[in-house]
């Protein structure tokens, strides 16, 4: 389905796709598991089409770096007692968000 799309193509589809949400929204798929935090020093769109691409190696990279990962308990308590509003983007079964508001994700 994404990856019939060229590289620019999907970037241009997936960006159209991109939304702010609230975290008290994303609380279902954060308790099966499917929310992925991206760090905000990456590019939402470009961690996106990676993942569509089913870019391995790229994403091993960035998780072992920290980048990229599944939530801390402590940041989305955080997360959920501001209920903050959080980019996302979905690659099914994944909900990738950001937090651009904080630099500090790690």
């Amino acid at each position: 389905m994404l990856s019939s799309h060229s590289p620019d193509d999907l970037k241009s589809k997936l960006n159209l796709e991109t939304s702010r949400i609230r975290w008290h929204e994303l609380q279902t798929y954060f308790a099966r598991g499917q929310v992925v935090r991206v760090a905000s020093e990456l590019d939402l769109i470009g961690v996106a089409s990676e993942l569509a691409a089913d870019n391995k190696a790229q994403f091993e990279q960035w998780m072992s770096s920290g980048q990229v990962g599944d939530v801390p308990p402590d940041l989305a308590q955080s997360w959920f007692d501001q209920n903050t509003e959080l980019w996302a983007v979905v690659i099914a079964p994944w909900v990738l968000v950001q937090d651009r508001h904080d630099q500090k994700l790690h």
